[in-house]
């Protein structure tokens, strides 16, 4: 079944982004930060590999490495534009690699990382089970996992003002907190523990946060989606939907949804549910949730 996704227009959007995306990725980075924090998760062995998946400019990559020196540290990321931006975070005196490939290929050994670390690169991806697969497989048995994604109540503001203007689909769906815990417990991930933050942004109009979307890459990569532009009717129509919701601020809201996960890699031999069959040993109802809603 094809990914309802389309991964060159992911790539495009992120290579077009990488000189635009510190500026505008604010939320980006306060969720890198508190998702780094969970790094104290880890004792004080200092590991050998650690992986960020979807790097970007490789901000966290760096402060692995400032924390780790010694270790090996690689920044992975599908836009090779990102990697350029990286390698600004990469001094001569703390360097780290830098790989231009797909979360969902891997192009690493088996059992050959300790860490992985994720942020905000996992709702481009359509297939949960099968990246996560791919992250047991390079992890060494009891490697740590840490990621994020956007949930499904994320820009619920300017999807259903689009809705209003058209059918055709403005805004990637993005999974529940329960169904990215169930894709962990189906890579065989044991000891799952998941998070939530539900952010507030505001922007003056609809331009503006659309410019922010596109500056940061995040712009609609469905398959679905509409090929054209959008028209000014449709847009006047989105922007007269929206409009009802302005603050007493004057200002329009834009709900982001932020799922965390922490998890560890099992021992060699642990199975991996297929086919439906669940031979995890935690229910997802029993999956640790925290949720925090933060303005």
């Amino acid at each position: 079944m094809p990914s309802m996704f389309d991964p060159r227009h992911v790539r495009r959007a992120f290579s077009r982004a990488a000189s635009s995306y510190d500026a505008a990725a604010a939320l980006q980075r306060e969720v890198q930060k508190r998702l780094l924090e969970s790094l104290d998760y880890l004792d004080d062995r200092a590991p050998q590999v650690v992986l960020d998946v979807g790097s970007g400019p490789a901000h966290a990559s760096a402060a692995m490495k400032k924390r780790w020196p010694r270790s090996q540290v690689i920044a992975l990321d599908l836009a090779e534009p990102m990697l350029r931006e990286a390698k600004k975070q990469a001094g001569w005196w703390r360097p780290f690699s830098r790989v231009c490939a797909d979360a969902q290929a891997l192009p690493l050994q088996d059992q050959s990382v300790d860490v992985i670390f994720c942020n905000l690169c996992l709702q481009w991806v359509d297939d949960l089970p099968a990246v996560f697969a791919g992250f047991r497989r390079v992890l060494k048995p009891g490697g740590l996992l840490l990621c994020s994604t956007f949930g499904p109540d994320t820009l619920v503001e300017l999807n259903e003002a689009f809705a209003a203007a058209d059918d055709i689909p403005h805004v990637s769906r993005f999974p529940a907190i329960a169904q990215f815990g169930d894709a962990l417990m189906m890579a065989g991930f044991r000891d799952p523990v998941l998070d939530r933050d539900l952010f507030t942004l505001t922007y003056d109009d609809l331009p503006a946060l659309m410019r922010e979307l596109r500056a940061i890459g995040a712009t609609n990569a469905m398959r679905s989606r509409r090929h054209t532009l959008t028209g000014r009717g449709r847009f006047a129509a989105a922007q007269a939907a929206y409009e009802p919701l302005r603050r007493a601020d004057g200002k329009l809201p834009s709900s982001w949804e932020v799922i965390y996960a922490h998890a560890w890699a099992p021992e060699p031999g642990a199975p991996i549910r297929e086919h439906g069959h669940d031979v995890a040993a935690v229910p997802v109802s029993a999956i640790p949730i925290r949720r925090k809603p933060r303005d």
